[in-house]
Parts: structure tokens; sequence; C-alpha cells
């Protein structure tokens, strides 16, 4: 007689469960099932729990990772062993009914449980979701890196973009100040006799006391010092701003600070960061109103 539970216990159900018998062994596999309830129930457990498992995690891994898990988990059970010869019980003697003198045959005692094919499948379990598991991480760190670039592109836009506004929004006063005539008023700064080639020119707003200054040539600086324009207003000098170093080389308009009043504006060579009073010996450029 075919020993049922042995087959059980082969590995063999496990494995046409996982796809992995050929179109031969898997027909044999049918056929045991067939002809025995408990290895077509043994059969049913198995799908229904990797059905369940598939379910719950449902990423795929790589095919070769399979053939290496599975080959690993086989190596580590090893070929199924032997059952052993269960060790006999007293028999239980039953009395029968028709000849209290004749014993009915001993009950046999149940066999071994199904322990090693569910052990089987959960180690398959386990391992398929640690892979699972390393995959998704692997991804959500993807994710994460990408979204962090993201938002560091939107960041350089928007700081692009603020610079483009700020650079609009100046042109557009620029062009104003240059269309209005009757508004501003132009005064020439001619250059000194110490620096005959220099030029330059102030746009002045009595009304709104504001004042802009376009450089057409000045001459190159000494290292740490800058340029810095004067309104002169009854004789006395008031601060009027100091030039940046694209204004200074003629890159166009630059809105120094208001001034309420003046008849000439003058612009000297003063100390980085300017000076409380102008340096008279370095005047570079002058224009009376």
């Amino acid at each position: 007689m075919e020993d049922y539970q042995e087959y059980i216990e082969s590995g063999r159900l496990e494995q046409y469960v996982l796809g992995e018998l050929s179109p031969a062994a898997q027909a044999e596999v049918e056929d045991w099932a067939a002809r025995f309830p408990q290895v077509r129930e043994e059969l049913e457990a198995l799908e229904a729990g990797l059905g369940v498992y598939a379910e719950a995690h449902a990423l795929a891994p790589p095919p070769a990772m399979r053939e290496r898990v599975l080959s690993a988990v086989f190596a580590q059970i090893g070929p199924p062993a032997a059952p052993a010869t269960p060790v006999a019980e007293a028999p239980t003697m039953r009395v029968s009914a028709s000849n209290p003198h004749v014993a009915a045959a001993p009950v046999a005692a149940p066999a071994a449980g199904r322990s090693s094919g569910w052990a089987i499948a959960a180690s398959v379990a386990l391992l398929l979701s640690l892979v699972g598991n390393a995959l998704l991480y692997s991804r959500w760190q993807q994710a994460s890196e990408s979204l962090v670039a993201l938002e560091n592109d939107q960041a350089r836009v928007a700081s692009t973009t603020q610079v483009l506004n700020r650079e609009l929004t100046d042109t557009r006063q620029q062009l104003h100040v240059l269309r209005s005539p009757d508004e501003y008023k132009l005064v020439a700064l001619a250059g000194t006799p110490t620096h005959p080639q220099a030029h330059a020119r102030v746009l002045y707003s009595k009304s709104e006391h504001r004042v802009y200054l376009d450089v057409q040539q000045l001459p190159p600086l000494p290292a740490g010092k800058q340029y810095q324009l004067w309104a002169l207003d009854k004789g006395k000098p008031i601060d009027a701003g100091m030039l940046t170093a694209a204004t200074a080389s003629g890159d166009g308009l630059q809105q120094m600070k208001d001034i309420a009043s003046a008849q000439t504006f003058a612009m000297t060579i003063e100390p980085t960061g300017g000076s409380v009073n102008p340096t008279l010996n370095t005047m570079t450029v002058v224009g009376n109103i």
C-alpha cells in the first residue's frame, strides 16, 4: 500500500504550488491528490496559504531572485528523512457485542502531522517577504531622493524668477525715468582736470526728490576704493550714495539716495563703504543743475 503521509512530507506538494515541477511530475501530484483525500487537503492548504501571502504582498521579486531563494530553502531543509517507525502503543481491546470473547482489532495511532510541509511554506513566505520589503524600501529611497531633487529645482526656479522680476521692475523704472524729461532734470557731470575723460550724468526729480545716476566712463578704481556721489546744497555736501561695481562700469542706471534740494552734483573716490565728507582731491566728475 502506498504511503500518502510520506508523499506529503516529500516536498513535492510545495514544489507543485510554486510551479517548480515538470508536466509529468505535476500529473503525478494530481494523481495522488485524486486518490488520497489527505494529499488533496494538504495541497489545498498550501495553495490557500501562499495565495493569501501573494495577495498581501503584490510585489514580484526579480525572476532570478525566486530561484536563489528556493534553492537556499531546499538546501537548508535537505532531502526528506525516512519516516520513523512509530512506537507501537498498547492495543486497545474492544469487546464485540456479538461475541464478548473475541477482541476487536487494535486501533492504530494517528500518523504524524503536517509540520514539515508547513515549515517549508513558512520559510518560503518569510524569505519572500524580506525580499519584498527590501525592494519596497529601495523604491521608497529612490522616491525620496527624487522628491528632494524636485524641491531643489523648484527652489532654484523660484529664486531665478525673483531675480528676473526684480530686474524687470528696475528696467521699467529706468525706462520711465528716461521717458520723463519734464519730471527728471538731466545734469551732465564732466570730468575734472585730473580725469578729463570721465563722464556721467544725473537724472534728478525735484518734485519726488529722486536721483538716478548713469555712468558713461569712469577711471578704474584702485583696490579698497569706491565711487561716492555727493549733492551740494548751498555749498554743503550731502551723501547721495555709493556706486556699485556694475554702475561704475556703465551697466544701467542706479537709483541713489533721495535728495531734497541740490544745485550741484559731484563724484569722489572714497574708501570702500564711503566717507562722511568728500575727499576733494579725488573728485572725478562734477556738474551744475
